[in-house]
């Protein structure tokens, strides 16, 4: 968005029933059935676009992105392997490596509060998640298939300073984008009777 676009009134909300059919079948896919193709640059760059229009209390864009690459995602994998063997189930540990692997693109997303602000750093840590949900939804339409996830080496020390994660910032998710071979099976969904509560 320019300077010359501040201001300007945006549409309203209209109905919109394909937008509707999206959000009821969007699905998390596995990280490791990710395969190509993967977004095009300029479909990545929307992607981080769409992703970026979230709730932001105070205006503060609090997280910021890492694009990955093939390359880059092989080595860091090859970096995390002796990471991998200090874990408490170091074979489940160095399997999910895979995740960071398979897939034509990843997109890490890392919160940044600004500390001290009159905005909760909890709020803003919801700013960063929200955008990882918004990009899971460009991705899809875009015709992609997404997974969104953390893992161990979101955690860890050693993987924190290999991802160059500072001090006061977290991993907010890898955004894991390419298409799958065959369509996803649905998963069970809440019981949204036990889960609301509906007051006059």
């Amino acid at each position: 968005m320019s300077d010359a676009d501040l201001g300007l009134a945006l549409p309203l909300p209209v109905p919109s029933i394909e937008q509707q059919a999206r959000l009821a079948r969007r699905r998390s896919a596995p990280a490791q059935a990710l395969g190509g193709p993967g977004p095009s640059p300029a479909e990545i760059e929307q992607i981080l676009r769409l992703g970026a229009r979230t709730p932001d209390h105070g205006k503060l864009f609090p997280w910021r992105f890492v694009v990955l690459g093939p390359q880059t995602r092989a080595a860091l994998a090859d970096a995390l392997l002796p990471l991998a063997e200090r874990q408490a189930d170091a074979g489940k540990a160095r399997k999910v490596l895979s995740k960071l692997t398979a897939p034509p693109l990843t997109i890490l997303v890392v919160s940044t509060p600004v500390e001290g602000h009159k905005v909760a750093v909890w709020e803003q840590e919801l700013s960063a998640g929200a955008v990882c949900m918004n990009m899971e939804h460009a991705a899809d339409a875009l015709g992609y298939s997404a997974s969104w996830i953390t893992d161990w080496y979101s955690y860890d020390p050693g993987a924190l300073a290999l991802l160059e994660v500072g001090a006061s910032e977290r991993v907010a998710g890898f955004i894991h984008i390419g298409t799958l071979a065959e369509p996803p099976l649905e998963r069970p969904r809440p019981d949204l009777a036990a889960k609301t509560i509906w007051r006059p």
